[in-house]
């Protein structure tokens, strides 16, 4: 069993949201390779082998599923070179890591991210979840308040201000087809982290969260099989 992140982890971090420059980062890059990847990479070993046993489709090789610490400040005004947290997300095989319904959790001093849906879908790929949820929203509603308590609230996401195109603003579903993001997110304590009530926990959250991650996969499961 896991037994969790070390403090030296957590330390590194608190470390980097002061220090968020290559002078203090890489004196101190083998902490973050040994202490924090290493670790991360180890948890997401263990997260494969739990979600064989209820959601084989979520496998991600664990070098593909952790983000890179280094942030792309191209198109952004926060030309901080590096992230202050480090995370990981399980989309469904075969489909792109933003562009799918799948598990995400980031570890940081702040906190353990938690969270579950479809953050940056494709216009084509909103259609189809649209359309679906239009035919089949009170079969989803009903799935959708099962997470909300371990996942502190509702299904979220930025919304329309007007129902889209196509449907009608009478529309049982409206609030649901007007969002552009479907997601459910927590944020846990950080201590958490450092113990090995991470994986559990984790995994209880993913367990309730798959029925509905599911539901918004399947209309671009079925479009891409």
């Amino acid at each position: 069993m896991f037994a969790g992140f070390p403090p030296d982890a957590l330390t590194f971090f608190r470390g980097l949201t002061r220090n968020n420059n290559r002078e203090w980062f890489l004196p101190r890059k083998e902490t973050f390779e040994t202490q924090v990847k290493a670790t991360m990479i180890a948890l997401c070993d263990e997260m494969n082998q739990e979600f064989a046993k209820f959601a084989p489709e979520y496998v991600k090789e664990p070098k593909k599923a952790i983000y890179r610490i280094y942030r792309d400040t191209r198109f952004s005004s926060d030309k901080t070179p590096y992230k202050t947290h480090l995370g990981a997300v399980f989309p469904r095989r075969v489909m792109e890591k933003l562009a799918s319904p799948g598990f995400y959790f980031s570890v940081s001093f702040k906190g353990l991210e938690v969270a579950g849906g479809i953050y940056d879908p494709a216009p084509d790929q909103m259609l189809a979840i649209r359309q679906w949820l239009a035919d089949n929203h009170e079969e989803f509603r009903k799935a959708a308040r099962k997470p909300e308590k371990l996942m502190n609230g509702k299904l979220q996401g930025d919304s329309l201000q007007r129902i889209p195109k196509g449907f009608a603003a009478t529309h049982p579903a409206a609030d649901l087809l007007k969002m552009k993001r479907w997601l459910y997110y927590t944020t846990l304590e950080p201590g958490l982290a450092t113990t090995s009530k991470i994986l559990p926990e984790l995994v209880k959250r993913f367990r309730v969260m798959l029925p509905v991650l599911e539901m918004l996969n399947e209309p671009l499961t079925r479009k891409t099989g």
